[in-house]
């Protein structure tokens, strides 16, 4: 039995999310039905990150295991051939049997963005913002995400998990020309973390919650209290690390 490992890129407007559902097209079910195609069995596909409706990714990574004895480069053909364009397929690689692309990764690699200029070109990935932001206080508010804390105040309503805690490496925003991008960087992430932390962090930029109380967010655990969630169409999971980055 083999372990194939992908790194898989994907434009996720058309898609309900990463993970197989019973309606809706799926990335998890798009590259599970050509792989089934083309090796001529049954294939179980395990994402490092189950990202939701109108996300995207450009570091998204998958394995699975098979029998078939195709070489990764003649995989890597065959997927770049029968998938659709919004979704492609970097590197196919064969990895130590043990090797769990969701269990293995130490941390994983999100960006948010945001544009303060409206535009037809580009608008599935970003978050037009027609209203002025502190940068200044919005920053201080993303320096406050970093270290280890329960992250139940910026977590979707009913996950089932055994606790929230994670811990954040990075969390930083920063201009680029007109857009601004939020990077965070953790060793594991609440459903719709994300994008509640950028939420509540514009309403921080506009005047509309307190840094001090964005702060005790963190301490509360009053998911009533945190902001909306910020669209889908600006999030990005740019990267999955492994061992030493």
């Amino acid at each position: 039995m083999r372990n194939i490992k992908l790194l898989i890129e994907y434009d996720g407007t058309d898609f309900v999310g990463w993970q197989v559902q019973p309606k809706g097209r799926t990335v998890q079910g798009e590259i599970t039905g050509v792989l089934s195609r083309v090796l001529q069995e049954p294939i179980s596909l395990i994402g490092a990150g189950r990202t939701d409706t109108g996300v995207h990714a450009r570091g998204q990574v998958a394995n699975f295991r098979t029998v078939s004895t195709i070489a990764p480069d003649a995989l890597l053909r065959a997927l770049g051939g029968m998938l659709s364009d919004d979704v492609v397929v970097h590197s196919v690689d064969e990895v130590p049997e043990t090797f769990h692309a969701r269990y293995d990764a130490r941390e994983r690699v999100y960006r948010y963005y945001i544009s303060f200029r409206s535009s037809a070109i580009g608008r599935s990935y970003r978050w037009h913002m027609p209203y002025r932001l502190d940068l200044e206080l919005m920053k201080a508010a993303a320096l406050g995400v970093e270290g280890t804390h329960d992250f139940e105040s910026f977590s979707k309503n009913g996950s089932e998990v055994d606790h929230y805690r994670c811990h954040v490496k990075t969390s930083r925003w920063k201009q680029d020309g007109e857009n601004l991008v939020y990077e965070i960087c953790a060793d594991r992430f609440m459903r719709g973390m994300v994008r509640l932390l950028v939420g509540t962090m514009v309403d921080v930029g506009r005047g509309h919650q307190s840094l001090d109380s964005f702060q005790q967010l963190l301490e509360e655990r009053d998911r009533s209290k945190s902001g909306m969630a910020a669209p889908p169409h600006g999030l990005f999971l740019e990267e999955v690390l492994y061992g030493g980055r």
